[in-house]
């Protein structure tokens, strides 16, 4: 009850007072919902579907290109980002290879237009209501492209971050409000493989990780932007020893409350940082992620934060828990456990309730522990069919965790593996997580995005 506790209040300071009037289930606010972690407090919420079968698809609305972007939502809007349409004449992107264990390859993806893209759909039925062009020049990293960040919103506006480095605020007509242009500002980005950090949204302002190496000397830094005006409140750099593309972060920073108090925790560079949302300053930071000076351990699974403790993840491991509370350097004094085992995620970010601690990795094995000791619970091969990529959902005592196939294993959340199904939809390259909204989960395939519910 502690995590749930912590969770709403945590959630209240992400998505601001205006998600007072609302109930917390029926609005997914940012990447991983109301409280970053990845769960929602939602009940009745479908466990099978089948798209040959038309079962317990609401609707499918299709989009323009592909995107590891979340969709968000509010009301009766959805937000998605994506690259306009493929360009006749374009080739489609060679598949990149699968290295997992359970993959069988991963679907070919069109390369996409050049123009990045929000869209906001109806809820209801999945209609377009609007859809505006935020920046051009969409490329491809790999795995990803320029459309990779999540919008995040308030209920009033949404804040739209592309790979380019451009920043937008618009109303929930599709108004543009402000732009910022961060590579112009602050300098050129130099990840190895594109820009893919969503902004974070705490008391009605937007926070924004740049962490980067690889390809520049420029320093790391935070920004933090008025969300309404978009004037700039502070920018401070994050100064990191990591070496070659060690200093890289895809990851999206985390909200943790101490002593009622919020502060901001990113991870990446070798270390977990906490700092101060009204300067940005550095409270805290811990090493200990990158051990023996591995030249390409870049970070992108994000920081998560339950029940009064930290957990950082890097390149696949070690994990390190953390007690919160610590100012300077913690990395000893408020180290409570390291998993340096197999089984640490490289891409997906785990999920925790506070009591238990799961991670999914890339290859298919899930492993569950104590949240509090560290000790394994149980560990398992699941049986997605391709690598994962997305982060897992924690919602309805279920643990949902969809491939890079489309394809969506439903677990029993709890101490033991249980199976309860295994759902297909299109098949088509799948990176987004899972967004929730009342009784309905919404998945972003590249093709299209589906709106799934319990049909009577």
């Amino acid at each position: 009850m502690a995590a749930c506790r912590l969770n709403l209040v945590v959630g209240c300071f992400v998505i601001v007072a205006a998600a007072l009037s609302a109930r917390a289930n029926e609005n997914w606010p940012q990447w991983r919902g109301p409280t970053g972690n990845g769960i929602s407090d939602s009940k009745d919420l479908p466990t099978t579907w089948n798209l040959e079968k038309n079962e317990n698809i609401v609707w499918q609305t299709a989009l323009p290109s592909w995107s590891g972007g979340t969709p968000i939502i509010w009301g009766d809007h959805v937000f998605v980002t994506s690259p306009s349409k493929k360009e006749a004449g374009q080739a489609a992107a060679a598949p990149a290879p699968d290295t997992g264990k359970g993959g069988k390859g991963r679907p070919k993806r069109d390369p996409g237009g050049e123009k990045l893209l929000v869209l906001c759909l109806s809820k209801k039925d999945g209609s377009l209501k609007w859809s505006v062009e935020l920046d051009q020049g969409n490329e491809i990293y790999n795995k990803q492209n320029s459309s990779s960040p999540s919008p995040v919103t308030d209920g009033k506006h949404v804040w739209v971050m592309t790979g380019n480095g451009v920043l937008t605020a618009l109303d929930l007509d599709g108004k543009k409000l402000w732009t910022h242009n961060l590579q112009q500002e602050y300098g050129k980005f130099g990840l190895n493989w594109g820009y893919g950090s969503s902004p974070l949204l705490l008391n009605g302002n937007v926070v924004v990780e740049v962490l980067h190496g690889h390809k520049t000397d420029d320093p790391s830094y935070l920004v933090s932007f008025s969300g309404e005006s978009g004037k700039v409140n502070w920018r401070k750099e994050r100064p990191t020893d990591a070496p070659n593309e060690a200093p890289d972060s895809y990851s999206t920073p985390a909200l943790l409350m101490v002593n009622g108090k919020p502060q901001i925790v990113v991870s990446g560079g070798d270390y977990v940082t906490g700092h101060d949302p009204a300067t940005g300053e550095e409270l805290w930071r811990s090493g200990g992620l990158n051990p023996l000076k591995d030249g390409f351990y870049r970070s992108v699974n994000s920081p998560v934060v339950a029940d009064g403790m930290i957990y950082a993840g890097t390149r696949k491991k070690p994990v390190l828990a953390l007690k919160a509370g610590g100012k300077g350097d913690v990395s000893e004094s408020h180290l409570v456990w390291k998993w340096d085992a197999a089984g640490g995620p490289d891409v997906p970010t785990p999920v925790s309730d506070g009591k238990y601690y799961y991670m999914v990795a890339d290859d298919n094995l899930i492993t569950v522990i104590d949240a509090k000791t560290g000790k394994e619970i149980y560990h398992n091969r699941l049986g997605v069919g391709a690598t994962i990529d997305s982060s897992p959902l924690l919602a309805d005592g279920k643990l949902y965790i969809t491939g890079e196939n489309a394809a969506t294993v439903v677990l029993a959340a709890g101490p033991e593996y249980k199976e309860l199904a295994r759902n297909e939809l299109d098949g088509t390259f799948t990176m987004s997580s899972i967004a929730v909204s009342g009784q309905q989960l919404f998945i972003r395939t590249s093709t299209h995005l589906y709106c799934i519910g319990n049909r009577k």
